[in-house]
C-alpha cells in the first residue's frame, strides 16, 4: 500500500479551499463575541497535541512518515494515543478549525468535515490496514479501546 499525499499536504489544499470560500462566498460571514480568542485556545490544542504526538513517536524510535505505515517498528499506545488513535491528524484538524474561525466563514466547518471525511477515507482507513497486518491482535485490542479521532 502505497499513501500518496502526506497529511500535511491535504490539510494545506483544505486551508487554500477554506480561504477561497471565505473570500469569495458573498455569504455565510460569522462574528461573535471571543471569536478572536477561541482561535487562539484552537491553536495552542493543536500545537501541543501535535508536538506531543510527534514526541511520542520520536522517544519511540518508530516512523512517523504518514506515506509508509509499513515502516512502523512500535505500536504507540500511550499518552495522548490513550485518547486518540489519531492525535496528529487531530491537531491538523484543530489547525483548520481555527483558521475557519480567524477567516469568519461558516461554510469552512463543511471544509473542516470534509478534511475528516478524507482522510478517513484516503489515510486513515489505509494506514489501520497495515497496521493491523504488522502489529495484529495488539493493534486490534488497541483499536476497541481507543477511538480514531477523539
Amino acid at each position: 500500500m502505497k499513501l500518496k499525499l502526506p497529511p500535511v499536504a491535504v490539510a494545506l489544499i483544505f486551508a487554500g479551499l477554506m480561504y477561497v470560500v471565505a473570500r469569495f462566498l458573498p455569504f455565510g460571514d460569522f462574528d461573535f463575541f471571543g471569536r478572536r480568542y477561541l482561535m487562539f485556545v484552537l491553536l495552542a490544542l493543536a500545537a501541543c497535541i501535535g508536538v506531543f504526538a510527534l514526541l511520542q513517536f520520536f522517544r519511540a524510535k518508530t516512523t512517523i512518515d504518514p506515506t509508509s505505515p509499513v515502516k512502523a517498528t512500535t505500536l504507540v499506545t500511550g499518552g495522548l494515543y490513550n485518547f486518540s488513535r489519531n492525535p496528529m491528524y487531530l491537531g491538523l484538524l484543530l489547525l483548520l478549525l481555527a483558521l475557519g474561525t480567524w477567516l469568519g466563514n461558516a461554510f469552512n466547518t463543511l471544509l473542516a468535515a470534509g478534511f475528516v471525511a478524507y482522510m478517513n477515507r484516503f489515510q486513515i482507513i489505509p494506514e489501520e490496514e497495515a497496521l493491523r497486518s504488522l502489529f495484529g491482535k495488539e493493534y486490534q485490542q488497541y483499536c476497541i479501546k481507543v477511538r480514531r479521532w477523539f
